[in-house]
């Protein structure tokens, strides 16, 4: 039965590719295909096409409240790239069976993959027993024994339980509220159910896109229709042509009438890594290869590649450690031969302390922030403190009588040449920076294997055997290891050109000609590091690290206000390290601190803190107009990302004698501009 190009791609499910169809009535000028920028527009009727994939490139959206009130529907064509957060709203519609659900909902291996639901009435499936209203997380399809199960995660009494549930199982499923934001690009991909309507609401739009051109559009729900480019290939034709969906021509399905082997069959990278490893190595032909992805310049369309294997690459996201928004972000391959030294990391808050001792480390911190305590058994904080960090604990707090369990990080506090036993609760919100002992010298597999992430390096050594970008940066952030999917691929003509290429980031169609192809020797893949957008660093974290653990709430404050620490500018030096680079120990011997000539070199300074940006917020409630005179004018800016005894060619060394000579210049300042301050408030 012909019916529509757009209601027939609507109901094509992407597992029965390939599919051929044949233009029943359709639209042409001149010969049965007529392209128009890039896209083929134009089909003549009995034209006979294999649809080989498609992929939304634009949305239309209805407002919900023409739809309802039949009046004349408003459309709107949205770019997938608007610059705005939607929320999507729950279908009212009920799901009759798991397996109604599973040919509605995509289920994929990211956090926006897992569609969660909720059923009417409690279910009984063998010992499998959910109640009533308890949300059901489908995380993945299996089999066993013949019978296809979906994988479950029912959140119970703050637990995980993993259950199975088959797809023949009957009931009443609903979708449940979802309380997150999403681009239109991410709904585009995971929230669309086939055959039931998808309808959002939008949450934000970027400040920065005005005027915004769809705003009298979007002020009310939308209710979102794909428009999909067709992936074929013509019967007398070897490359992938690309049509819209919305074509007004009708088609009908004919696959059983046609040899699917008689086209030139295109796939994917990804297709190609779904294949089993028996099927390796093949000989195949590049059909399509876009010219912007340069990085790989020696694959281009008609090359003949060789494809060794599938595996997956451990790879690690870095990003340039600079304050404003105009990082550069790379991945970074295991194969870098370059090194690294260490960086000191910045730690917002008590709970980061924790999360980065876990990896065993020993931390050596200074506060750049204030903290005052509301509790006896935690310690206030003062800007300049230094701390040795242990481990965590709990503890038992009491307000006005009623007793809590906080959890809090043992610290010893240096003062002086003493080390107090103090407690800091993981819920303050201060504000660390590392002091730096380490002198090695790490390669990027040692950083990812022995120190908690994200980690602050700088590279000390470069890789020559590439064009090292790395190595210009004056501090690289490595945030976090990933396994990509890659296929090692070389040239038949040029077995030394040897590739890892990465499957979710490079577009490129093949053609197979040969499996298992020739035996041909691989060499060792090029080592390339990445530089890829914004938009896809913040992709490729958003899926990797898809749970992410808020630091705990404090407690109830007590009622009774707690007399402010007096604010130190600067602490005693630590102790320098003796038999290892993480060991701090405690002997008399003099110690050696690295402090920037900040006063000669100002341009050098990467992130100073000042302290009166640190006690802002503390002096605009609590200190008097003199304190705050006084903090203005013993303003001292600290270059603490510059702390690391890690490089010898920008730092020097200076002796606890030095350091106590500048503490007394502090200090008799600070007198001085006391009295200055007194004889002013005594004139006015």
């Amino acid at each position: 039965m012909a019916q529509s190009l757009e209601s027939f791609i609507d109901s094509l499910d992407p597992s029965t590719l390939p599919r051929i169809m044949q233009i029943q009535s359709g639209i042409y000028f001149q010969g049965s295909v007529y392209e128009m920028h890039g896209h083929e527009c134009c089909l003549a009727t009995g034209e006979v096409i294999k649809v080989i994939g498609f992929k939304i490139s634009k949305v239309k959206a209805e407002s919900c409240e023409n739809i309802e009130n039949n009046n004349f529907r408003t459309t709107v064509e949205l770019p997938l790239d608007y610059p705005g957060f939607f929320k999507v709203l729950a279908d009212p519609c009920p799901y009759t069976s798991v397996s109604d659900i599973i040919k509605s909902v995509q289920i994929g291996h990211n956090r926006l993959g897992h569609p969660h639901f909720w059923s009417n009435m409690d279910i009984q499936v063998k010992d499998i027993f959910i109640k009533e209203g308890e949300h059901i997380v489908l995380n993945s399809l299996a089999e066993a024994d013949g019978e296809q199960y979906v994988n479950c995660t029912v959140t119970r009494e703050g637990q995980n339980k993993t259950v199975r549930l088959p797809l023949a199982h009957e009931g009443t499923f609903y979708e449940c509220e979802d309380d997150q934001f999403y681009t239109l690009k991410e709904i585009m991909e995971w929230k669309i159910p086939k055959y039931r309507r998808r309808v959002v609401k939008l949450a934000k739009t970027l400040a920065a896109w005005e005027p915004n051109p769809y705003n009298e559009y979007l002020q009310s729900d939308l209710s979102l229709v794909p428009v999909y480019e067709i992936q074929a290939v013509m019967k007398l034709r070897k490359d992938i042509v690309h049509i819209p969906s919305n074509l007004d021509v009708e088609v009908v399905d004919v696959t059983e009438l046609y040899d699917v082997n008689s086209f030139v069959q295109p796939l994917s990278l990804i297709d190609v890594f779904k294949r089993p490893d028996e099927d390796f190595p093949l000989l195949a032909e590049i059909i399509e290869y876009p010219d912007h992805q340069h990085i790989y310049n020696s694959l281009k369309a008609g090359r003949v590649i060789v494809i060794h294997e599938k595996h997956f690459a451990k790879t690690t996201i870095a990003s340039e450690n600079r304050s404003d928004l105009n990082k550069k972000h790379f991945l970074i391959p295991k194969s870098y031969k370059g090194r690294f030294k260490r960086r000191p990391r910045e730690f917002p808050t008590v709970y980061d302390l924790e999360l980065a001792i876990k990896s065993n480390e020993h931390l050596h911190v200074i506060a750049t922030k204030p903290f005052e305590s509301d509790y006896a058994e935690f310690s206030s904080v003062c800007i300049g403190d230094q701390f040795l960090v242990h481990q965590c604990q709990s503890i038992e707090v009491s307000c006005e009588g009623d007793k809590r369990i906080v959890e809090a990080l043992a610290c010893e506090k240096i003062v002086e040449k003493d080390y107090k036993q103090v407690l800091l609760p993981t819920y303050m919100e201060g504000s660390f920076v590392e002091v730096i002992h380490d002198k090695k010298q790490y390669n990027i597999s040692d950083i990812c294997k022995h120190f908690s992430l994200p980690f602050n390096v700088k590279v000390s050594v470069r890789d020559l055997s590439i064009n090292d970008n790395l190595a210009a940066l004056p501090s690289l952030r490595i945030e976090e290891e990933i396994a990509d999917p890659c296929l090692l691929v070389s040239l038949l003509d040029s077995s030394s050109e040897c590739f890892r290429i990465p499957v979710q980031r490079v577009n490129m169609s093949i053609q197979v000609l040969q499996e298992p192809a020739i035996n041909v020797p691989c060499s060792t893949p090029k080592t390339i590091v990445e530089e890829i957008s914004e938009d896809l660093y913040y992709m490729m974290r958003r899926y990797e690290n898809s749970t992410l653990h808020p630091p705990p709430r404090p407690p109830k404050k007590p009622q009774s206000p707690v007399t402010p620490t007096t604010l130190r500018l600067f602490p005693p030096p630590p102790k320098p390290p003796r038999n290892s680079p993480t060991e701090i120990p405690r002997t008399k011997a003099k110690s050696q601190m690295h402090i920037p000539d900040i006063a000669t070199k100002p341009e050098n300074i990467l992130h100073s803190v000042t302290i009166t940006e640190h006690v802002k917020e503390r002096t605009d409630h609590s200190a008097p107009e003199t304190d705050m005179m006084l903090l203005k004018a013993t303003s001292l800016a600290v270059d603490f990302e510059n702390l690391d005894l890690s490089d010898k060619h920008d730092y020097e060394y200076i002796d606890e004698n030095t350091v106590e000579d500048l503490r007394k210049q502090l200090n008799e300042n600070e007198h001085q501009n006391k009295k200055n301050c007194k004889i002013k408030r005594e004139n006015h």
